[in-house]
């Protein structure tokens, strides 16, 4: 049985993904900056404790918890994210820190936490979106939201190359439409074909096996536009 940390678990996939690790076995750590969407489920292998990925101090919860608790990791999720839906002219400098603090900022520093912890057979798997594809359709009021998606593709690549001799993998997900709030957020309205529930089932697969056959790639999950 694996261990796994996920980030962003207290809604849509990453809650989906949580439920799907504990039913196989494996043991979960569950960070959210909400954790009671977690507790409510009373999963006896899944541990979770308010973190806000922002904070340094609660980074370190997480290293104290692996040092005392795991001593090794063998899955480390890059799920939570946080999504502006502006103009561009309209977009504050506060607003464009705020979320490239959660999605890249956030993967930047919680990987080099977790990594030294980790050995060649685990596996680094980020949450990307089609929006951070370059070439892909792009849509209006998205400008840091999806910029900050397309540096986390770019970096992964780079942390491929760097970790390649001795692991772990490191892959990016770029998620087309899925129906969760965030995507609710982004385009009001819209039904996406995708429910959180398959597309969490696609990536709790592709984390415990596509490091098997991937390092280093970006993988586009969509089947629709957006």
């Amino acid at each position: 049985m694996k261990k796994i940390i996920i980030t962003g678990t207290s809604r849509g996939i990453g809650l989906e993904m949580v439920k799907l690790f504990a039913q196989k076995g494996h043991h979960v750590l569950a960070l959210s900056r909400n954790e009671e969407p977690v507790q409510k489920l009373q999963l006896n292998n899944v541990t979770t404790f308010s973190f806000d990925i922002q904070k340094e101090e609660d980074q370190e919860k997480v290293k104290n918890f692996i040092e005392q608790e795991w001593k090794t990791v063998d899955v480390l999720i890059h799920n939570a994210g946080k999504l502006v839906n502006k103009p561009f002219s309209k977009i504050s400098y506060t607003e464009l820190e705020e979320v490239y603090k959660v999605n890249v900022f956030g993967v930047f520093t919680l990987s080099q936490l977790v990594v030294p912890f980790m050995d060649k057979n685990g596996h680094v798997v980020t949450v990307s979106s089609m929006g951070g594809v370059q070439g892909s359709l792009k849509f209006p009021g998205l400008a840091a939201y999806s910029s900050s998606k397309g540096a986390v593709i770019t970096l992964s690549e780079l942390l491929a190359e760097e970790y390649k001799e001795n692991g772990p993998a490191f892959n990016v997900l770029a998620l087309g439409a899925v129906q969760t709030e965030m995507l609710e957020e982004a385009f009001p309205g819209y039904q996406a074909p995708t429910t959180p529930q398959a597309m969490a089932r696609y990536i709790v697969d592709f984390a415990v096996n596509g490091n098997e056959f991937y390092n280093g790639k970006m993988l586009q999950v969509a089947n629709s536009t957006p």
